[in-house]
């Protein structure tokens, strides 16, 4: 009886202290309004390239995708290099990262001709700094953009599937601060 009763406490007590974990809820990303947290990664060409640098400078589109040359991910890529020119004409610079190492990231520039920077983030670090990643033992993204302001707090956050999605709320966003803007 007493062998039994132990028994019960101890899995009484390991189920506790185990209830955290199983009831911890995946990551969330950035909000609307939060500063962004900072990170350096180095670009498909190889040079570093560092938040810090960025933010007081230009509003930054700031997008994680799950995997280069794939059907969402060059349509998403292939789109904002298409709306480059109105972008820089916003003050918008653009830059992608997804867990696929440089060399990828130069190949899939190369072939889509993109004209802004893929980060190479193989370990994860600024996925999970956003909140992003796709799961907690995976090595991808999923599809979440943010929109930065020259304050370094985040305008706008879309987290979708849907690569078209995040291209027309950045225009949306755009158009929102381009109002607020004017009315001062």
């Amino acid at each position: 009886m007493k062998t039994s009763r132990h028994l019960l406490c101890w899995i009484a007590a390991a189920a506790l202290t185990a209830a955290p974990v199983l009831l911890a809820a995946p990551p969330v990303p950035a909000a609307a309004g939060q500063t962004v947290p900072s990170f350096t990664g180095r670009d498909q060409d190889g040079s570093y390239w560092k938040l810090s640098d960025h933010i007081g400078k230009k509003v930054l589109f700031l997008y994680f995708f799950p995997k280069d040359d794939t059907a969402g991910c060059t349509t998403e890529a292939c789109s904002l290099r298409d709306n480059m020119p109105e972008l820089k004409q916003a003050g918008v610079d653009v830059v992608g990262v997804s867990f696929d190492d440089q060399d990828t990231h130069k190949n899939f520039a190369f072939k889509y001709n993109l004209n802004f920077p893929l980060l190479a983030d193989t370990r994860g670090a600024i996925a999970d700094a956003y909140g992003v990643r796709a799961g907690e033992h995976k090595k991808m993204d999923r599809r979440v953009s943010f929109l930065i302001g020259l304050d370094g707090k985040i305008l706008h956050v879309t987290d979708s599937p849907d690569p078209a999605l995040h291209v027309k709320e950045l225009a949306n966003a755009l158009a929102r601060l381009r109002k607020i803007t004017c009315a001062r």
